[in-house]
């Protein structure tokens, strides 16, 4: 009996465990998993915020063509008036504001869409 406790012992003892070579094995792999993950993570993050500032732009629209149609004009036109419009619309910037054209921008993320007069189409840029 005494002589199965101290293998018992014996064993918990032993310190059995990963190998260096192994644990940077495991490292590198970890690593490069990593460098092919990153650049991708980023690519789509900068993707979501270049649609969600275009869809923010679009989602104004119909609130600017609504201002030009009660008053005749774009000038004057600012984010309270079209939120008076649709209190949906999100915080634009109104770059510019002329009797027939306009220049309406939005930032998110780090990425601006803008949208320089009726004819024009949403733009991965300031006005």
């Amino acid at each position: 009996m005494i002589q199965k406790l101290k293998e018992r012992i014996a064993a918990l003892r032993s310190e059995d465990g990963f190998t260096l070579t192994e644990l940077l094995v495991v490292i590198m792999i970890i690593g490069i998993l990593l460098a092919i993950a990153i650049p991708s993570y980023l690519g789509f993050r900068q993707d979501a915020n270049e649609t969600a500032a275009q869809s923010n732009v679009r989602a104004a629209i119909p609130a600017v063509e609504t201002y030009f149609a009660d008053n005749g004009t774009y000038v004057g036109m600012d984010l309270a008036a079209l939120q008076a419009i649709d209190a949906g619309i999100p915080a634009i910037t109104i770059a510019s504001a002329a009797a027939n054209t306009y220049c309406v921008e939005i930032t998110n993320g780090g990425q601006t869409a803008s949208k320089d007069g009726p004819q024009a189409a949403i733009a991965l840029a300031a006005c």
